[in-house]
């Protein structure tokens, strides 16, 4: 099995102060502004699970889940069961890949995504409040505010479409477990993808 870590593979910490959200706590409190120039907060879903997807259109991991809807088809699962999709963007404005509110708002539809919201976290704030490494990186918070699962969306840390099929989607998993009310039985794995390009100045 070759779990080795490779330069664009695993994501490392952007700056050395990285905080890091820990599964089993409280799922740290944030607000940040949508595509649409909402304010939204995450205690705007007490009660709800929620889902944080980290994501940035420029990366092959993240074009590799959404180029093969699988992104989509996760999200759709969740959202029809009531589950909360947050997609946030925490790419700096100084990032050639960073997309402006617009511009991520119409990457998003053009892909027919199902996500509740698109935020933007130009500053980085709310990723490095969570420890967010790559894009995509997961993350699942249950009805009471605390983080049930981080991580990778599955089994299989490749960019290649192809591997999606044989991979066990831990985001569904984790899903199915909290909502049927039992402990989530993988909580925690390796996030793959792309760094997030941070602001310098977060």
């Amino acid at each position: 099995m070759k779990r080795l870590l490779m330069p664009l593979f695993l994501a490392v910490a952007a700056g050395a102060a990285m905080a890091s959200a820990t599964v089993g706590q409280p799922a740290p409190a944030f607000t940040a502004v949508d595509t649409a120039g909402k304010t939204v907060s995450l205690a705007d879903f007490k009660g709800k699970h929620v889902v944080l997807e980290w994501v940035n259109p420029g990366c092959p991991y993240v074009q590799k889940h959404y180029n093969s809807a699988n992104m989509q088809a996760t999200q759709e699962a969740a959202t029809a069961k009531g589950v909360v999709w947050l997609s946030i963007n925490s790419t700096a404005t100084d990032a050639g890949d960073y997309k402006a509110p617009a511009a991520m708002a119409a990457w998003m539809q053009a892909r027919k995504a199902h996500a509740s919201g698109t935020l933007l976290d130009a500053d980085g704030k709310v990723g490095r409040a969570y420890g967010a490494r790559a894009t995509p990186h997961m993350y699942v918070i249950d009805p009471s505010g605390r983080l049930v699962y981080a991580g990778a969306i599955d089994s299989k840390p490749s960019a290649d479409p192809a591997d999606i099929k044989t991979a066990t989607n831990y985001v569904n998993q984790a899903l199915a477990e909290s909502l049927a009310g039992k402990p989530v039985s993988v909580a925690a794995t390796r996030a793959y993808g792309c760094s997030v390009k941070y602001s310098s100045g977060a």
